[in-house]
């Protein structure tokens, strides 16, 4: 397993740039902007790590901007960790023997979700490619949220 970001969602993609690049000494590694999506994400990286020649596998700051929500109550500013996993079905099925919910299955063969016994919400990621689409995961439902 490999960790990846963590996620946060801005109010302000302006305000948030300035304060974590300007002011806390980020950098931002990537953009994209989803227009159907109707959100923004930037990844930032620590500038020891851009230097070390890590950027592509340094652990990153997600900023999150929704076009259309400004407002975020009940801690939903802070979106979730993330990590990489060799096999997203095998992590899935050995988390689900241990008795952990898969909150949002691997249907699409690359991401899946779950959620600490502290309501954090952690997305695994398929290394590489996504793998087949197979049951039961590609029939199975969401449970709770995500």
């Amino acid at each position: 397993m490999e960790y990846l970001h963590t996620m946060v969602r801005v109010a302000d993609l302006d305000a948030s740039l300035d304060f974590y690049c300007n002011k806390f000494g980020l950098v931002e590694v990537r953009r994209t902007q989803n227009e159907a999506g109707r959100f923004t994400l930037v990844f930032l990286a620590a500038e020891k790590d851009i230097e070390a020649g890590k950027a592509k596998g340094a652990p990153l700051l997600e900023l999150t901007y929704n076009w259309d929500e400004h407002e975020y109550a009940g801690g939903r500013n802070f979106g979730h960790l993330a990590y990489r996993v060799d096999n997203i079905y095998e992590t899935c099925e050995r988390l689900m023997k241990q008795g952990i919910t898969i909150n949002r299955p691997p249907r699409d063969g690359r991401m899946a979700f779950i959620r600490s016994p502290d309501n954090i919400s952690i997305e695994l990621i398929q290394r590489g490619d996504a793998l087949p689409i197979i049951e039961p995961w590609k029939s199975m439902p969401n449970t709770g949220t995500w």
